[in-house]
């Protein structure tokens, strides 16, 4: 870039500079980065290669069979001015060799974009259920590419349902003199076929162990209905706002599991750095989003708490710094995660014949949380009716403690949470009696330091997230699923000034996604553990008008270790370009611990 591009740039840029200085907190800097002026700055990162930059999230391979899959383009479609619109709407029905069984089924998205545009959140939904919920890469000028892979073989029920589906996508965007970007996009379902009868043992219900924990045989979606101009996901706009949704089920269940998806923008794309409002109100930042930075999702079945989630901070790909995710882009912002809650207990409850109502409302919320579910349901072919009773619940309030201390715009913060949620049922079906006893456990810390007079701020924050599933079959033994999770997450956001057009900017953070499964399901067990962890910084510093260092910077390594695969990658990327990108897919490193801390667990696993 010439001294007259860069200079021209800057002059421009200090006039977001100015208010900038006021409060340089991560709402600020993103004001500052989502600019049409620094969106110019960033696309003309020097490079000798004019080819599209292909993006990209690290992540496990999805483990295959050896066989060749039947592939079927769902949908092709060039996103331009969508925002408002309605869904794009396509007629889905089973792949011609849908009478084969399949050992996984493998959804693609395949992107491109060229030009200026900012990140995008969308969804793939099939007859209301939500397969993916991801975000576009922010293009350059001389193009992106990106693909997503997620396994999508939970929801083999729905996909080889024999009739003509809907299936939406919803790619909200803007296209005019500013935003040039148009997403092209196709996304293809891939069907694998088993090697050998794999799936035999899933239909042989005698044998109700490997059948309880298969896939569901009917899904019900617990989304917004069609026709709308939007997404399928209710918008959650603050705390006191509730979405519900009636359903109702058949009546030979004896397993239900809900999935949510979830996913925050606006106000609290970032509300793990929002301020308390005591602080807000005595500096009168009325801009400011505050409400402090705790959230939790909660579930209610009519209008009584079974569930809860405390999720993990996706940073989107122009989240905080651009800069830090290109081609790297934040872990799972390409396939957000989705949390499962075993709501078995409570089908005593439901099995009446009735409609009942899902809620789902966040904790503090400022606009806008996109949530909506999916009801994974485990069907008695040998009864058109099962029974069940609700034993026992615990579903008390989450314990939230704050503290804050503060003089003018300089201060620390500090808040602490902490929540158990437990429930215990039994269902009666063919099989006997099944008694099921889950338990969600929530630990939550957060300190926020604000300093300079507002121009820095320093987040340290760690969420505590475990579920525990016991299931006591017609069998001898307890079987169970344990998922033991953690999400740290560390950053800071610095401005210096340094005189007249001078200025030092500096951007960090550390994100993390720890993970320790198990489950055994009669004779056999699995266990896995993840440890994901990413280290992004750039630092801008400008004398006179004129960038004098420039650094952006993201490493990354990920390790996973379980008893389908191994795999582990660790890579590093500098200015855009690669400085190491080492990959291993052999079990020679041992399991890595992943430490839990034993303050947010309660033992409680009776039945």
């Amino acid at each position: 870039m010439t001294s007259f591009q860069l200079t021209l740039l800057f002059f421009l840029l200090l006039v977001l500079y100015k208010p900038l200085l006021s409060m340089a907190n991560l709402h600020k800097s993103k004001n500052l980065f989502r600019s049409n002026l620094f969106s110019q700055l960033t696309s003309t990162i020097p490079s000798n290669d004019n080819s599209p930059t292909r993006y990209f999230e690290v992540t496990k391979p999805i483990k295959l069979p050896n066989t060749k899959p039947c592939s079927y383009l769902v949908l092709q479609h060039d996103f331009g001015f969508t925002y408002g619109r309605p869904p794009v709407l396509v007629n889905y029905t089973p792949p011609a060799c849908y009478s084969q069984d399949f050992a996984r089924i493998v959804l693609e998205w395949k992107a491109t974009c060229k030009g200026r545009q900012f990140d995008r959140i969308f969804g793939v939904w099939l007859g209301g259920v939500e397969l993916l919920r991801s975000c576009t890469a922010e293009p350059t000028s001389n193009g992106i590419v990106w693909s997503v892979e997620k396994d999508i073989t939970r929801y083999y029920s729905l996909l080889l349902k024999k009739e003509t589906q809907t299936l939406a996508v919803f790619l909200g965007n803007i296209v005019n003199e500013v935003y040039t970007g148009v997403y092209h996009v196709s996304l293809t379902f891939h069907f694998y076929p088993a090697e050998s009868n794999m799936n035999g043992e899933k239909h042989n219900l005698n044998n109700l162990a490997p059948n309880h924990y298969a896939k569901a045989d009917l899904i019900l979606p617990i989304s917004r209905e069609l026709p709308l101009f939007d997404g399928l996901w209710f918008e959650v706009q603050n705390s006191n706002d509730t979405k519900l949704k009636q359903f109702r089920i058949p009546r030979n269940v004896y397993r239900a599991v809900l999935e949510v998806y979830i996913s925050f923008h606006e106000n609290d794309e970032f509300w793990y750095g929002n301020f308390p409002n005591d602080y807000i109100a005595a500096n009168n930042l009325s801009d400011t989003p505050g409400n402090g930075p705790f959230r939790e999702v909660v579930v209610s079945l009519d209008g009584e708490v079974v569930g809860a989630v405390w999720p993990f901070t996706v940073i989107y790909t122009g989240g905080i710094n651009p800069l830090f995710w290109s081609p790297i882009t934040g872990i799972s912002s390409f396939n957000l995660p989705s949390y499962d809650i075993e709501i078995t207990p409570f089908l005593g409850n439901m099995l009446d014949g009735k409609f009942h109502t899902l809620g789902f409302s966040v904790t503090k919320a400022l606009n806008v949380w996109l949530i909506d579910a999916n009801l994974h349901l485990w069907l008695d072919s040998k009864s058109v009716k099962t029974e069940g009773k609700l034993l026992k619940i615990n579903n008390e309030a989450v314990s939230v403690y704050e503290e804050s201390d503060f003089k003018g715009l300089n201060g620390k913060f500090s808040t602490i949470a902490n929540r158990f949620i437990s429930s215990t049922g039994w269902v009666k079906s063919s099989f006997g009696n099944i008694t099921t006893h889950s338990i969600q456990e929530f630990g939550y810390s957060n300190s926020m330091e604000i300093g300079n007079d507002g121009n820095f701020q320093a987040v340290d924050q760690i969420i505590y997230f475990n579920d525990r599933v016991y299931t006591k079959l017609p069998f001898p033994h307890v079987h169970g699923e344990e998922s033991f999770k953690t999400f740290p997450l560390s950053l800071y956001v610095d401005l210096s000034e340094r005189g007249e057009g001078s200025f030092i900017y500096v951007t960090n953070v550390t994100l993390g996604f720890n993970e320790k499964k198990y489950k055994n399901v009669g004779f056999d067990s699995f266990i896995s553990t993840l440890q994901n962890t990413q280290n992004a910084r750039a630092i801008l510093a400008v004398e006179n008008y004129l960038v004098v260092k420039r650094v952006q910077g993201t490493e990354q390594v990920y390790e996973y270790y379980g008893s389908d695969l191994c795999y582990s990658r660790n890579i590093s990327i500098s200015n855009r370009k690669f400085d190491y990108d080492e990959v291993s897919n052999l079990c020679d490193k041992g399991e890595v611990p992943l430490q839990i801390s034993n303050s947010n667990q309660q033992k409680d696993n009776s039945i």
